[in-house]
């Protein structure tokens, strides 16, 4: 009977975070193509409206306030979160590690830290990498390069930043993402190592 169970590393859920600036979504598009292991990106899903090119199911699932509500209610989602006080809802649907399960992968999720704690919590064995900038300068920069927030959001972001850099410690591990293509290596690493344990 023994032959019938995965060994632990058949399936993994990956936990990814990092403070706005950090350059998460470069990183992620480069593991998805690169890593070691066959990474199912879990979407995520928010109240917010889609930004110009943006496609639902891929970037997010676009909900509206009281569907994302009555799905909680319902309790689909493993974690929400009400993110930088704008009234817009995020959250991972339970659904998204079952379908990364069944694609015979390891659930993926790039998700803030108060997702992340909650993430730790329901699954203590997830594999958690907080990627940082390396420094508060260059994490500005890469805000304000955007050219898509206001002064004020900026402000509000860069706090947060400092608030989140508290929090690095819990994760197992931490890659500064001081050049592109170390920090995706290092993660590589990372993953190819899970797969041996």
């Amino acid at each position: 009977m023994a032959e019938m169970f995965d060994p632990p590393s058949s399936f993994q859920v990956v936990v990814l975070s990092g403070p706005s600036g950090s350059g998460k979504t470069t990183v992620v598009e480069r593991l998805i193509h690169e890593a070691p292991v066959k990474l199912v990106k879990c979407v995520s899903a928010t109240t917010r409206p889609p930004r110009t090119g943006e496609i639902e199911g891929d970037a997010y699932y676009f909900l509206s306030p009281e569907d994302f509500a009555a799905r909680r209610t319902r309790n689909e989602f493993l974690e929400t979160a009400e993110v930088f006080g704008a009234g817009y809802w995020y959250g991972t649907l339970r659904s998204e590690i079952e379908r990364a399960r069944h694609a015979d992968g390891w659930a993926f999720l790039e998700i803030d830290v108060q997702g992340a704690l909650r993430m730790m919590e329901i699954y203590p064995n997830s594999l958690t990498i907080f990627l940082e900038p390396p420094s508060l300068a260059v994490c500005e920069q890469r805000l304000r390069s955007r050219g898509t927030d206001s002064e004020a959001t900026i402000v509000k972001r860069l706090r947060r930043v400092h608030e989140e850099l508290q929090l690095a410690d819990r994760y197992r591990h931490r890659v500064v993402n001081d050049e592109l293509d170390h920090a995706v290596g290092t993660i590589c690493q990372i993953l190819s190592d899970q797969l041996r344990t």
